[in-house]
C-alpha cells in the first residue's frame, strides 16, 4: 500500500518534475563551473563565447526571457484551466494540470535560468577577465532548447485548448489504462472478410486510387465502411472485402499480388479531429453548430444565425446543379474496385436546416431567412433534387404554426426575406416605376 500511495503521489504532483528540472540544471551549471576551474577557464576560447562583457550581457538577456517564459507558461495553463471548467467540466482539471509536457516546459525554462544566474557571477572582469566558457555553452543549449519547447508549447496549448483535445486527452489516457492492465490487443469485431481500423480516430483522407490499384492486384472489391469524417472505433471495420477476395485476404505473408491487411488500411488516415481536406460535410457542421448556438439561451443572437445561414444557403446553390461524387471507383479496365457510401443531396439538405429549423421555429428573422433559401434554391435545383427542399418547407410551415397562436405572426415568420427582417417585400418599398416620355 505504501508504494502504491507513492505512486500516486508520483504521478499526480504538480512542483515534482520542475523541481527535478531545476536540480539538474544546478547540478549540470555546477558541474561545468568545476571543470571551467579546473582548467583555468581555458577550456572553451573567447572567440566563441565573447568577452567577459559580452557574456553578461548575454546571460542577462537569458535570464530574464526565462522569467517572462516561465510566467506565459503558467498564465496559459491557468487560462487553459479556467476555460475547460466553466465550457467543459470541472472534473477535467486535474488532466490538465497533470499535463507533463507543461510541467517539463515549466522546469526548463527555471533551470535555464538558474544555469544562466550562477553562470553570471562566476565572470570576472569586463574586457581581460575570464569567461566559464564550459558554463556558457551549456546556457548556450539550455536556451535553444528553451526556444524550441516554448514553439511546442504553444502548439501544444493551442491543441488543448480544442475541445476535441480535451476529449482525446482524457479518452487517450483511459485508452492507455485499458492497454496496460488487459494487453494491447483491440477488440476486434470484424469477421475473417473485413479489414479493422488498429487505432481510434476519425476519417480524414482516403487514397483511392491507391485502394483500387491494391483491390485490382488482389482481383477484390473493398467497401469502404465508415463514411469520410465518421468516427471509427479501434478494432472496428474499416473495410470490407467482398465475395472472391477470402483466399486473397492475409495478415501477414503472402505472394506479392495478394492483398495485405496492412498495405489497405494504411490508405486510409484517421485523425483526432474532422478535417476540409475531403470532408465537406464537415464544413456544413461547423456552420450548423455557429447557427444553432447563436439562437441557443443566454446568447439569443439570430443575427449570427442568418450569417450562418447565408453561407450555408451559398453552398447549396453551388451544389444544387452540380453531379455529387459518386461511390464506386473502378480501374483502368472499368471495373468496381472501390465502394464508398457519400452524403446524398437530401443528406446536405437536411444537415442544413434541420437542427436550425428546430431550433430557430419561434425566430422570425431565422424563419424568414430560411423561406428565402429554400425559395431560392427551388429556382435553380433540377426537378429530382426538389423534394428534399419542399420537405423543408412543409415542416418550416409546420414549426412556425406551432410556435405563434397569431396569424399575422406566423404569415410575418413565414415572408421570405434574405437579410431575415430587412428586405422583406412586407419591410420595404418599391420605387416607383419611371415613365420614360416617348420622342417627338
Amino acid at each position: 500500500m505504501s508504494r502504491l500511495r507513492f505512486q500516486r503521489f508520483i504521478r499526480s504532483s504538480l512542483w515534482l518534475l520542475p523541481v527535478l528540472c531545476l536540480a539538474a540544471g544546478v547540478l549540470l551549471v555546477v558541474a561545468t563551473l568545476a571543470v571551467d576551474r579546473a582548467t583555468g577557464y581555458r577550456l572553451v576560447p573567447q572567440s566563441l563565447t565573447g568577452t567577459p562583457s559580452d557574456a553578461q550581457t548575454i546571460l542577462s538577456s537569458f535570464a530574464t526571457a526565462m522569467v517572462s517564459l516561465t510566467s506565459l507558461v503558467l498564465t496559459v495553463t491557468l487560462v487553459a484551466v479556467q476555460l475547460a471548467m466553466g465550457q467543459f467540466s470541472p472534473r477535467i482539471v486535474t488532466a490538465l494540470l497533470d499535463d507533463r509536457f507543461n510541467q517539463l516546459a515549466i522546469g526548463l525554462f527555471g533551470a535555464t535560468f538558474l544555469v544562466a544566474v550562477l553562470t553570471l557571477r562566476e565572470i570576472r572582469g569586463s574586457d581581460t577577465g575570464t569567461v566559464p566558457g564550459l558554463s556558457m555553452l551549456l546556457s548556450y543549449v539550455l536556451m535553444f532548447a528553451s526556444l524550441v519547447v516554448l514553439v511546442l508549447f504553444v502548439h501544444h496549448a493551442g491543441q488543448g485548448l480544442r475541445v476535441a483535445g480535451l476529449i482525446d486527452l482524457v479518452g487517450d489516457r483511459s485508452r492507455e489504462f485499458i492497454v496496460r492492465e488487459h494487453g494491447e490487443l483491440p477488440v476486434v469485431t470484424g469477421g475473417p472478410d473485413e479489414v479493422v481500423a488498429a487505432e481510434p480516430g476519425n476519417v480524414v483522407r482516403v487514397d483511392r486510387p491507391a485502394l483500387v490499384t491494391a483491390a485490382r492486384l488482389a482481383d477484390c472489391v473493398l467497401e469502404l465502411v465508415p463514411v469520410v469524417g465518421d468516427f471509427v472505433v479501434g478494432g472496428a471495420p474499416l473495410f470490407r472485402v467482398h465475395p472472391g477476395a477470402r483466399a486473397a485476404v492475409a495478415a501477414d505473408g503472402g505472394p506479392a499480388h495478394r492483398l495485405r491487411i496492412a498495405d489497405v488500411a494504411r490508405h486510409v488516415l484517421l485523425g483526432p479531429e474532422r478535417v476540409h481536406t475531403e470532408d465537406l460535410a464537415y464544413g456544413f457542421r461547423k456552420l450548423v453548430d455557429i447557427a444553432v448556438r447563436s439562437i441557443a439561451q443566454p446568447f439569443n443572437d439570430p443575427t449570427t444565425t442568418v450569417q450562418a445561414l447565408h453561407r450555408l444557403h451559398d453552398l447549396l446553390r453551388q451544389m444544387a446543379t452540380r453531379p455529387l461524387p459518386p461511390g464506386e471507383h473502378r480501374d483502368e479496365d472499368g471495373v468496381v474496385r472501390l465502394l464508398e457510401r457519400t452524403v446524398s443531396w437530401d443528406g446536405y439538405v437536411r444537415l442544413a436546416f434541420d437542427e436550425i429549423r428546430l431550433a430557430g421555429a419561434s425566430e422570425p428573422q431565422v424563419t424568414r431567412k430560411m423561406c428565402a433559401a429554400l425559395a431560392d434554391l427551388r429556382s435553380v435545383a433540377p426537378p429530382d433534387r426538389q423534394e428534399p427542399l419542399d420537405r423543408q418547407l412543409r415542416l418550416l410551415h409546420a414549426a412556425v404554426r406551432r410556435a405563434h397562436e397569431d396569424e399575422e405572426d406566423v404569415v410575418a415568420a413565414l415572408t421570405p426575406d434574405t437579410e431575415g427582417i430587412g428586405s422583406g417585400a412586407d419591410v420595404t418599398v418599391a420605387p416607383p416605376p419611371r415613365v420614360v416620355p416617348a420622342p417627338h
